[in-house]
């Protein structure tokens, strides 16, 4: 504990004493039950506690998220719960939500995303076409300067925004082709360079 918790400390028993003694001074009569309310509202507290406390340990494996590998050569991501892989990369230097999709041929943004990175979808031109689960779409392409993943970057990439709507962004086989490596195993994503 260094200095600056003591204070923090002194300040929580003189807070707890105060609690349990107006507790005891207003509950004299049911003193018994007002032992077990204190017992139990003790027991909340250690449980929220112990839970803060561990949830760096058991954080990856209720919310996966993506790992650089030790060697720096690579990513892993694990699959998440709705069975799908999820990247954030930065595009421009804000951080993008994706969802892998080898079935897309390119990076694409969703309208929202595209202008949070600075690009005005209202300026593109769609004159490309996409064929998607919900049919034909429009798409504009367009670059970004730079893309981040982890310690990965890359120059100039192109993207295509779709003109029609979207759940989320998509990252496709134009991207991913940039690895070295791209393996599917034990329910994680491999990328290396």
């Amino acid at each position: 504990m260094d200095t600056a918790d003591f204070p923090r400390l002194v300040y929580l028993v003189i807070l707890l004493t105060a609690v349990v003694g107006w507790m005891i001074a207003e509950n004299r009569a049911s003193l018994g039950k007002s032992v077990r309310s204190l017992l139990v509202w003790g027991m909340i507290f250690l449980g929220v506690t112990a839970g803060y406390g561990l949830w760096g340990d058991v954080r990856d494996d209720i919310v996966p998220r993506q790992t650089v590998l030790e060697d720096g050569a690579g990513i892993m991501v694990p699959r998440a719960e709705d069975g799908h892989f999820h990247l954030t990369l930065e595009l421009d230097g804000v951080p993008v939500d994706f969802l892998v999709d080898t079935g897309a041929s390119d990076l694409v943004l969703t309208r929202q995303d595209a202008q949070r990175v600075g690009l005005d979808p209202d300026s593109l031109v769609f004159l490309g076409r996409a064929r998607t689960a919900n049919g034909m779409v429009k798409t504009a392409y367009t670059t970004v300067d730079s893309v981040a993943l982890g310690p990965f970057r890359f120059n100039r990439v192109g993207v295509a925004v779709n003109g029609g709507e979207m759940q989320g962004s998509l990252l496709g086989m134009s991207f991913l082709s940039m690895f070295e490596r791209l393996e599917i195993s034990d329910n994680r994503l491999l990328l290396e360079r």
